[in-house]
């Protein structure tokens, strides 16, 4: 009787023991999202709020709170309202826009965690992320230079900063690897979220002669204007951004970029739960399955252009001659294995007035990436000031 009641205490003692830990591993973690955007504008901030839903429904722990269309000049209101009102323990800042802000909230709130997208300033509480889409814009330039009859290729960005001129001169090179008579136009809407302006600067280069057209602006505005001439018999080839926007243009569309902030809001989430979060910057590229090639969820390529993609054969150094869909294939799989197998900032590489900024053999560093402020040589005009 007596060997019974000391395993029926020592089993208590273990199972309390175990309770308590469980509880603690349990502790609420509460995460504030800005979003610079609606998000049901089908682009950044739509597929922020994805991964922002996917780490929520991952852990049990874990409650999140979102504030959207925030403008830069607000966002200091916003962060000190889910601070102070939100009890948030961290936020997270999903603009360029946003990262003066981000710091000096960091110097407010020294108890609280910050980390802010696509910037380049940390501090001691304020880390920084980003998932690039550089390597599929220059996937997508090979498909665009294959397919355009007009040697002519267009552009719709937003903003001048880095991050989209590392994507127009991305997709530039592409489309220099596949066809180095073709050239690149930018027109630049000053609008993350602007589907009327995105409308007119897509019939304006289309207007110019244009027969492709990719873009950095978070509506399908450019991928409709495809479709709408496609289906009056002018091909305009399309590729879309950031999230599956092919069945916007089924006759448009090639293919796109597709970005999964899911593993990495979790990664980034799990660790400040666990303790064992730090400052460091995270790059999250193709090798961590962030960036993924696609204009929809099931097609890395519509299938309505693959025979094209097929038939149009490139003669290329590294692989002689090969269809671009071959040479999509091959680049998309090496960007896969990181940026020492390929990487399209790859050297030489000269800016379109002339000058050498890439050696023969280097590759750009991730901070000549982070700053890259010049067009490559097969792309017109200059950058805004």
């Amino acid at each position: 009787m007596k060997k019974w009641m000391v395993l029926v205490l020592l089993c208590s003692i273990f199972c309390l023991g175990f309770s308590a830990d469980a509880f603690a591993g349990d502790k609420k973690l509460k995460a504030g999202f800005i979003y610079v955007g609606p998000v049901g504008d089908y682009g950044w901030s739509h597929a922020h709020d994805l991964g922002r839903q996917y780490a929520e429904k991952k852990f049990p722990w874990l409650e999140t709170i979102f504030v959207e269309s925030v403008g830069e000049s607000d966002s200091a209101r916003i962060i000190d309202r889910l601070i102070q009102q939100q009890k948030c323990d961290v936020v997270f800042t999903t603009s360029f826009g946003y990262m003066e802000e981000t710091i000096a909230a960091g110097t407010r709130y020294p108890d609280k965690l910050f980390m802010h997208c696509s910037g380049f300033k940390r501090s001691a509480n304020v880390g920084t992320y980003f998932g690039d889409l550089y390597q599929m814009y220059y996937l997508n330039g090979i498909m665009a230079g294959a397919l355009t009859k007009t040697n002519k290729i267009g552009y719709v960005a937003a903003f001048p900063i880095p991050e989209l001129v590392r994507h127009i001169d991305a997709f530039a090179l592409g489309i220099k690897a596949a066809n180095p008579a073709a050239k690149l136009n930018v027109k630049w809407i000053y609008a993350w979220y602007g589907p009327d302006k995105a409308k007119e600067a897509a019939e304006a280069l289309i207007a110019e002669g244009c027969d492709a057209l990719a873009f950095t602006e978070d509506t399908p505005a450019v991928v409709e204007v495809g479709q709408s001439h496609s289906e009056k018999g002018k091909q305009i080839y399309t590729f879309s951004h950031y999230s599956p926007m092919q069945p916007y243009g089924v006759d448009s569309v090639v293919s796109g970029q597709l970005m999964n902030w899911g593993g990495m809001y979790a990664e980034i989430l799990e660790s400040i739960h666990n303790k064992t979060w730090n400052n460091k910057d995270l790059w999250w590229l193709a090798r961590e399955k962030a960036a993924i090639l696609g204009g929809s969820e099931t097609d890395m390529i519509n299938p309505k252009f693959v025979k094209a993609l097929k038939e149009a054969m490139l003669d290329t150094k590294d692989s002689g001659k090969i269809s671009a869909y071959d040479l999509v294939v091959k680049r998309y799989e090496q960007m896969k294995q990181g940026v020492d197998i390929f990487d399209p900032f790859t050297g030489p590489i000269s800016d379109n007035k002339g000058t050498l900024k890439i050696k023969a053999g280097e590759k750009a560093s991730k901070g000549d990436l982070l700053g890259i402020m010049y067009y490559v040589d097969n792309v017109e005009g200059a950058i805004p000031n």
